[in-house]
């Protein structure tokens, strides 16, 4: 379908939930980011993206670029579903820099009208050589079938290059209905030879029926896989979202197709955050986007016209075996006056800002010799306090509040000699960062009243806080 200007959602006049230095759909759906890569001075972000409504459908590749990770624009569709490779959608896939030229891999959905459960997935190429117009290739597609010890889910390729091949890991369900990681080699992205499964879930019910988005990159001196399983059933605190976004690491044995990994761990423990992807910037720093979301939740955005958000950019770092991801350095250009920077005494306090929903906040304190238990950081409005983050000194665990349907997340921390809570408002998102990343929370809140934001502790407490009001901007849009 060709978008026109009668079928193209129209943009809603009103911005009560827009974020304003997220990226978001411009109309219409927004979910899994795509396609990460740094080309010809600019770094690029594609995303799934239905333009006809604000909700999940026809699946389009939408674009966005930016010069610093922080000022972005919002460029026109780069792939659209057509009639043969990809007809009823361009799913989810990666990009790579060849020879000059920007290559995008896909995944081609095709349902049968008869029954809807019954599709074929197929992996795709398309290739520009100045980031803004593509071309699909013409003998699509590259990868027509999926092995015969796979499903027919088969999907969201991410490619890169090791000792002079290239290769892509595929998102794999086995036939007895558990997830897996598949990868194929070549030698000029047009050719693949299928290489198997690197590795397979235990079981389907901790760690998945089926892989989404899978990542393979090297961190450190580790491996890591990054992947979005579905079907993995609540264990206690953890793995309490529909379906979750988290990493093994490991090894991975490019001579026998093995990846030697241990337990799957969560990477946020927020309401809303899935289907996460990486790239290597130019600086050697290896920075994560993930969709600001998740399947089968409200967003009462779509009454505007539009739906969905990614993540701010985030740098991730492996310490001690564990991934700690962080906003990138960058995010201090949208600081725009200094609010807070003092050392005080605090017991309980309602900060006093005149836009506290677009603040960034950042608060420490000393834990060695605290004889508190508790610190509370509340959104609120005039009736309660509808979001909270609590902290619990003698369990080192942090507890989320969201007010509604399924209310309560937790995170773990390591025992450390200090707390430090660094927290990112944008008008309707609210991302916690503790201990420098060690654990996070990305959240979606809504509501028209007025916000206040408090901090509280059990016994009056020396801290540190800093704020800073943060510049709001209209993203620029096709």
């Amino acid at each position: 379908m060709k978008i026109t200007a009668q079928n193209k959602p129209k943009i809603s006049i009103n911005q009560r939930y827009r974020l304003k230095y997220h990226m978001s759909a411009p109309y219409g759906w927004m979910n899994d980011p795509n396609g990460l890569v740094f080309f010809k001075g600019y770094y690029h972000v594609f995303y799934q993206f239905n333009p006809y409504a604000s909700s999940w459908g026809p699946t389009h590749w939408g674009h966005f670029r930016s010069k610093d990770l922080i000022h972005w624009e919002s460029l026109p569709l780069v792939l659209i579903p057509g009639k043969n490779e990809d007809s009823e959608g361009c799913f989810s896939g990666s990009a790579i820099v060849k020879d000059d030229c920007l290559y995008l891999m896909y995944t081609g959905h095709h349902c049968n009208p008869e029954d809807a459960s019954k599709f074929c997935e197929t992996q795709n190429i398309a290739y520009s050589t100045d980031g803004l117009n593509f071309n699909k290739y013409k003998n699509n597609p590259v990868i027509r079938t999926p092995p015969r010890d796979n499903t027919h889910n088969f999907r969201d390729p991410k490619i890169w290059r090791h000792s002079g091949s290239y290769y892509v890991i595929l998102g794999g369900q086995t036939k007895e209905k558990t997830g897996r990681a598949i990868v194929y080699r070549s030698q000029n992205l047009f050719e693949w030879k299928y290489l198997g499964p690197i590795t397979v879930a235990k079981s389907a019910t901790t760690q998945g029926t089926m892989w989404e988005c899978p990542d393979l990159f090297n961190l450190g001196n580790a491996s890591i896989l990054l992947f979005s399983p579905q079907g993995i059933q609540p264990i206690n605190d953890e793995f309490l979202n529909l379906y979750q976004t988290g990493y093994f690491i490991g090894d991975m044995n490019y001579q026998n197709n093995k990846f030697k990994h241990g337990n799957f761990i969560e990477l946020d423990h927020g309401h809303d955050f899935y289907a996460a992807q990486t790239l290597l910037a130019p600086d050697g720093r290896r920075i994560l986007l993930g969709w600001l979301g998740m399947w089968e939740t409200a967003m009462p955005e779509k009454k505007d016209n539009w739906a969905g958000a990614l993540t701010v950019p985030r740098e991730l770092a492996l310490i001690k075996q564990h991934l700690f991801m962080r906003p990138v350095r960058e995010l201090q250009q949208l600081r725009n006056s200094k609010l807070f920077d003092i050392n005080t005494q605090l017991l309980s306090q309602k900060l006093d800002i005149s836009d506290p929903q677009h603040v960034e906040i950042t608060l420490s304190f000393l834990l060695k010799n605290w004889h508190g238990n508790s610190f509370t950081f509340a959104l609120q409005n005039s009736k309660d306090n509808f979001l909270t983050l609590t902290f619990c000194k003698n369990s080192q665990k942090i507890t989320l509040y969201r007010k509604g349907i399924d209310p309560y997340r937790y995170g773990q921390i390591s025992y450390h000699d200090k707390f430090k809570l660094q927290v990112l408002i944008d008008t309707s998102s609210i991302e916690f960062f503790v201990n420098d990343g060690e654990t996070v929370f990305s959240e979606r809140y809504y509501t028209e009243n007025e916000v206040g934001i408090s901090l509280g502790f059990d016994i009056s407490t020396l801290c540190k806080l800093q704020a800073y009001s943060l510049k709001t901007q209209d993203i620029i849009n096709f």
